[in-house]
């Protein structure tokens, strides 16, 4: 039996080594695992990236927070056309209450001379007529019912009219609730891109030291949130001899602005403690009585339009070339704004970053 036994497959491996001296082998075996780590050396160096200077870090993150700032206008957009949507709903559902409570009434009150109807119809007149006791009464009566039945037909045709009324603001709640929706889906995207570029930001900031930190918080001339370096900021009182005010209520709003200093800068917040760019300067003019819309983009378009050699406290100052961030200026070519969440309200130049225009609110 063992004479027909296959021999045993022997492995091209083992054969090629085998016929290899100790020597050989050995020094096969080293140049292999010597291209092997130099691939894997040369493969971690081109997929890793290369250290970022701070100068390149800061470059990233004022992109990034300039992105998110962008994001975060059109979610104030969205949230303010949301809102509006929503408070039609809201009228609509009211008012369809009403109009269901009257139909009801009026419904109700056919109801009941409906009734009143079919028991007195239901003796023919002729028998009514013979079996009264006074004739002329019962004609008297024959000719109200014939004025009640045609009041009746004028109902009839009212409660009708609401019906319809009533299915077109049903209609009309339903395509505002389908408006919602998509307003709530626009905010659900202009969420997640603002959150992803700042959880960027953020990483990229830990990478810096503590000082480098530090540095970049504090502003730099000519970086977005950039702030003076006069100490101005640290006081959130109006400093006396500044520029005054057109009016009563400009003045209230640099008076709030400078109130605001210090505060944090939290995305799609309009105060009282937190604010984004638009949102304090929504606030500020709140505070004056002066009702400003939510966005950048809309506030532009809220006054007179100013050049910025005509700029006086008060009016408000746009950056970028899609109206992307607002502060108000307080004179002497400063102006005061919610920067980015690195940084928070503060002073800085108005040609710390690209002038887009201005206006002049009151």
């Amino acid at each position: 039996m063992a004479a027909h036994r296959k021999p045993k497959p022997r492995s091209l491996t083992g054969s090629f080594t085998g016929s290899l001296t100790g020597n050989t082998a050995r020094t096969a075996l080293t140049l292999a695992l010597a291209g092997a780590a130099s691939t894997t050396l040369f493969e971690g160096s081109v997929q890793a990236d290369p250290r970022l200077t701070p100068a390149q870090v800061k470059a990233k993150v004022d992109k990034l927070y300039h992105e998110a700032e962008v994001a975060t206008e059109q979610y104030n957009g969205a949230r303010e056309k949301a809102r509006k949507a929503r408070g039609a709903i809201n009228e609509l559902q009211d008012e369809a209450a009403r109009k269901t409570a009257k139909l009801d009434e009026a419904r109700t009150a056919l109801g009941r001379a409906a009734t009143e109807q079919y028991r007195s119809g239901s003796i023919d007149p002729t028998v009514q007529l013979a079996l009264a006791d006074d004739p002329e009464e019962f004609l008297d009566r024959v000719s109200r019912g014939e004025q009640t039945a045609g009041r009746h037909a004028n109902e009839i045709k009212g409660v009708r009219e609401q019906l319809r009324e009533l299915e077109q603001l049903r209609s009309a709640a339903a395509d505002r609730f389908d408006e919602l929706q998509d307003h709530q889906a626009e905010l659900k995207r202009h969420k997640t891109q603002i959150t992803k570029k700042l959880d960027k930001a953020r990483e990229l900031l830990a990478s810096l030291s503590p000082e480098q930190q530090a540095s970049y918080a504090a502003g730099e001339p000519g970086a977005p949130g950039t702030s003076d370096t006069s100490g101005a900021r640290a006081s959130r009182e109006m400093p006396r001899g500044s520029l005054k005010a057109p009016n009563a209520r400009a003045a209230q709003a640099v008076s709030f602005a400078y109130s605001a200093l210090g505060s944090p800068y939290v995305w799609g917040a309009a105060g009282p403690n937190a604010f984004d760019c638009s949102g304090l300067t929504q606030a500020a003019y709140r505070s004056a009585g002066v009702s400003l819309p939510r966005t950048t983009y809309t506030q532009i378009n809220a006054g007179q339009r100013v050049s910025r050699g005509e700029l006086a406290p008060g009016d408000l100052v746009f950056f970028y070339s899609g109206i992307s961030h607002v502060g108000i200026y307080v004179g002497g070519g400063q102006m005061i704004h919610a920067p980015n969440p690195s940084a928070p309200v503060r002073l800085a130049p108005v040609d710390s970053m690209p002038f887009a225009g201005a206006t002049r609110v009151v």
